[in-house]
């Protein structure tokens, strides 16, 4: 049986979305940064009992690659280092209080 070009067409969209955000923590470091308010990287180690501190390094660099976190380095010693997110990371809030929404009543 032969498939219409309308049910072969990708949605680049949820495509690139998915190529964004496909992280393993990603949605939730944006979670807690941008709802709970954790800024620091040992408090978001905390909070993602299971990441490896190099897998949540990769992780902050891609959302920061990706336009959704801000690195604030300190310049001090020990180091401090602070991530925020950006207008684009604020913009995605909505949708991961409906995410958070959805998944409390459903799963």
């Amino acid at each position: 049986m032969r498939k219409s070009n309308a049910a072969i067409k990708r949605c680049k969209t949820m495509s690139t979305l998915q190529k964004i955000l496909g992280g393993k923590w990603k949605l939730e470091i944006l979670y807690y940064i941008g709802v709970e308010d954790v800024h620091r990287f040992g408090a978001l180690r905390r909070h993602l009992v299971e990441i490896t501190e190099s897998s949540l390094t990769k992780q902050l660099r891609e959302l920061e690659a990706d336009g959704f976190l801000h690195r604030h380095d300190f310049h001090e010693v020990p180091p401090h280092v602070e991530y925020t997110l950006t207008e684009l990371g604020e913009s995605f809030l909505s949708v991961l209080h409906y995410m958070k929404a959805w998944g409390e009543k459903n799963l």
